[in-house]
């Protein structure tokens, strides 16, 4: 069992670095638009920034390596098509060479094309795959640009323009290993208890070997990293306490890796899905080892989501307090997961849950935890007290917190009633708490005898 001060959970920050980057994203942001209000839209050029590829052998051709790019646009209520990808690749000349795909229209002069990408989705996905290799005679160093424009039948005003120089890709011509590891398919429904084997293999399409690679790997709370190697360090998931609930995994195995071959760990990598597992994500990323550079680091990462056929159980509980007019009363409510499972928002670092609480009749807040807000609206009663108080990024089996609002009496009340109701909230889904009917308490000032 573990109690603990919200204030000082969320004072400590959430797992930065963990599984990369937190994403900043509004709980509960989204405006509902009018039926008659204005809408907008926007199409956007996904390309990768920039593009590595790796120098010619001599008396030989470079590797062709692929680049990704394709379109999107904002607004779901509209529907998008005819999308029109223009590729300019004039500036690669002496740097590197274009091979196009079929759905892609060059010039006579094969340095601009207008590739044919079809309907245009709300989320990016590769439509075009461009093929590039370093040019004969290019050296190690050299450097050129690919431009882009787009436009699609669409959106509000019938046709959809992707903001000029939104996009670019800078090629460079390099020389070194490139290690990578393949993207795995989500995982859901797995009882807890199930062991897992992660797909775990490291190939190198770069041109020269890698002498060692090392590896890091994170797994969140419901995950047991069960395959111990002799050259892995390991810590967690509760050797930081409260603060770091996630295993980290850092290694460094000696395996060479010569250009074009795969290897794989010394043992198969098995994880144990636990019994208080839900949402879980394991993320691994290599390195070549040594003073090496990695040529290209779009692959060297992975997150691996898993599911398990699991749920946790919020509640809150009330209170029942008594006073005079003028007194100042401690009217706490509590928050409670029961379990089985843990609830974390490792992707966003949004809190697992919003916590509403309207005062009793007849009081005022006089002091409010560090975690709560006022967030009366325009649709509240203007006489009742609103707050919102927000939980941390996780909530883990038994955690317990809670949240001492200090209330002065303004007048007696018989049976003043306040009410408290927690939203769950995660990044996968809101559904894993199946018991609604503790989502709700009450806090009672001067409850009738």
């Amino acid at each position: 069992m573990s109690s603990v001060s919200v204030g000082r959970v969320l004072r400590r920050g959430a797992c930065a670095g963990a599984v990369g980057a937190l994403v900043a994203a509004g709980l509960g942001s989204g405006v509902a638009l009018a039926d008659d209000e204005p809408q907008s839209d926007q199409l956007w050029i996904q390309a990768p920034y920039e593009q590595s590829v790796t120098v010619a052998p001599d008396g030989g051709a470079a590797q062709f390596r692929s680049l990704a790019l394709g379109l999107y646009h904002d607004n779901d209520n509209f529907t998008v098509t005819d999308g029109r990808l223009t590729v300019d690749v004039s500036g690669l000349a002496g740097v590197a060479d274009v091979s196009w795909p079929d759905n892609c229209t060059p010039n006579d002069a094969g340095t601009v094309a207008v590739c044919d990408t079809g309907d245009v989705p709300t989320r990016w996905s590769a439509q075009v795959q461009l093929k590039v290799q370093a040019a004969a005679g290019a050296v190690v160093g050299a450097q050129g640009a690919i431009e882009y424009s787009a436009e699609a039948t669409g959106g509000p005003d019938g046709t959809l323009v992707a903001p000029q120089d939104s996009a670019e890709t800078f090629v460079t011509v390099g020389s070194g290993p490139d290690l990578g590891i393949s993207a795995p398919q989500d995982t859901t429904d797995v009882a807890p208890g199930t062991s897992l084997t992660v797909p775990f293999s490291v190939t190198n399409t770069g041109n020269e070997t890698a002498h060692g690679f090392n590896v890091k790997m994170w797994a969140t709370y419901g995950l047991d990293v069960v395959t111990r190697y002799p050259q892995c360090t390991y810590s967690g998931p509760d050797d930081g306490g409260e603060y770091t609930p996630m295993t980290y995994v850092t290694c460094s195995f000696d395996t060479d890796i010569a250009p074009g071959a795969s290897v794989d760990l010394p043992e198969p990598l098995h994880l144990a899905v636990t019994d208080h597992a839900l949402y879980e994500r394991f993320d691994y990323e290599v390195q070549p080892g040594g003073d090496a550079t990695d040529l290209d680091g779009s692959d060297n990462g992975r997150s691996w989501h898993i599911t398990a056929d699991n749920t946790a159980d919020f509640a809150v509980r009330g209170t029942e307090v008594s006073g005079a007019a003028g007194d100042t009363v401690t009217a706490a409510f509590r928050f409670v997961n029961r379990g089985p499972a843990w609830v974390g928002n490792v992707s966003s670092g949004d809190p697992v849950a919003v916590i509403d609480y309207y005062l009793p009749e007849g009081t005022t807040a006089t002091s409010v935890p560090d975690t709560c807000r006022n967030a009366w609206t325009s649709g509240d009663d203007p006489a009742i007290g609103h707050y919102a108080c927000t939980l941390p990024l996780w909530a883990k089996p038994d955690l317990k917190v809670s949240f001492p609002f200090q209330l002065r009496i303004d007048r007696v009340v018989p049976d003043a009633t306040g009410r408290v109701v927690v939203h769950p909230h995660s990044d996968t889904s809101s559904t894993f708490d199946p018991n609604s009917k503790n989502n709700s308490a009450k806090v009672v000032v001067n409850p009738s005898a």
